[in-house]
């Protein structure tokens, strides 16, 4: 009998279990998709594995490509080993000086963008088409909110009226005009400032939203915030004061002193339907108080009064 004739080990190759190959082509994919973010492009596809890779073909017929792009059936991992082991690297953008005010505007335009795609994300994949509590129910529009992303206050109203269940805007009717006039007063814009609601739905016939449609959305107005970050809340009207500062002392006591709500400082004041109502007798004073407690949020704010 002559020599036993050597087996060579990848003659017969063990076959690879379902698992194995799915993992195999997943990590595959992984570095293929690393390569074109470093700047390879138009790489071969990763395929699926064929027969020729698991049934016994030797790895190097199965895999080398015969051309400039694999051959149909080819494993990634030829398709791997066809490119540099270290890919060419893009040139870096040139950063701004240190300290320069371009740098110090594009800090401030990158956060604000981020925040706003965090806002946007709330709004539209954690929030919806919300059916949460029954105020969903006689609704036209949500209104999440609006204004600077990177706004240093924000205006919180209880709830959203006629003119915006029917426009998805805030304050946009007489009381918006009264409250831009207000924002107008310390300085400011509606570009400049964020406004939202404790819910986002109207109530019905305006009245006040009820514990349990407060309870659901109160959590979304605390994402809100803690995206905005905001260093005053102007509290608009006894209803969203109560509420959020969980007491029922008589609003006179409230505004026009600082309160906390999740961290944040507080000023309750008037709101602006309630000012548009108070107008009409001329014996009030609530627009000198409102103006009194807007003096003390620009003196928090380092704004001129």
């Amino acid at each position: 009998m002559g020599e036993p004739r050597a087996v060579s080990p990848l003659s017969h190759p063990p076959r690879l279990d379902a698992e194995t190959r799915e993992a195999l082509r997943l990590l595959a994919r992984g570095l293929t998709g690393a390569l074109e973010v470093a700047g390879l492009e138009e790489l071969p596809r990763v395929t699926e594995p064929t027969a020729a890779t698991t049934m016994g073909v030797p790895p190097d017929a199965a895999t080398r490509p015969t051309s400039a792009t694999a051959a149909p059936g080819a494993s990634s991992l030829g398709v791997l080993a066809s490119f540099p082991a270290t890919a060419p690297q893009a040139p870096a953008a040139a950063a701004p000086a240190m300290g320069s005010e371009a740098e110090a505007l594009e800090i401030v335009r990158d956060t604000q963008r981020q925040r706003a795609v965090r806002l946007k994300v709330l709004a539209d994949e954690v929030i919806g088409a919300c059916t949460r509590c029954k105020l969903h129910r006689g609704r036209n529009r949500l209104f999440f909110g609006a204004g600077n992303p990177d706004a240093a206050v924000v205006f919180l109203g209880e709830g959203p009226g006629a003119d915006e269940d029917r426009t998805g805007q805030p304050f946009v009717g007489e009381a918006g005009q009264l409250l831009t006039r207000m924002i107008e007063a310390m300085h400011l814009s509606r570009d400049d400032v964020y406004i939202c609601n404790v819910v986002k739905c109207r109530p019905p016939n305006n009245r006040d939203p009820e514990p349990d449609e407060v309870e659901e959305c109160e959590r979304f107005l605390k994402e809100q915030l803690a995206i905005v970050q905001p260093k005053v809340i102007v509290g608009l009207g006894p209803h969203a004061c109560h509420t959020l500062l969980r007491t029922r002392a008589p609003f006179s006591r409230l505004r026009g002193q600082w309160h906390r709500y999740e961290g944040i400082d507080f000023m309750p004041t008037y709101h602006p339907n309630y000012l548009l109502r108070e107008n009409r007798d001329p014996s009030k004073t609530r627009k000198r108080e409102a103006w009194s407690d807007l003096q003390l949020v620009m003196l928090r704010l380092g704004l001129r009064a």
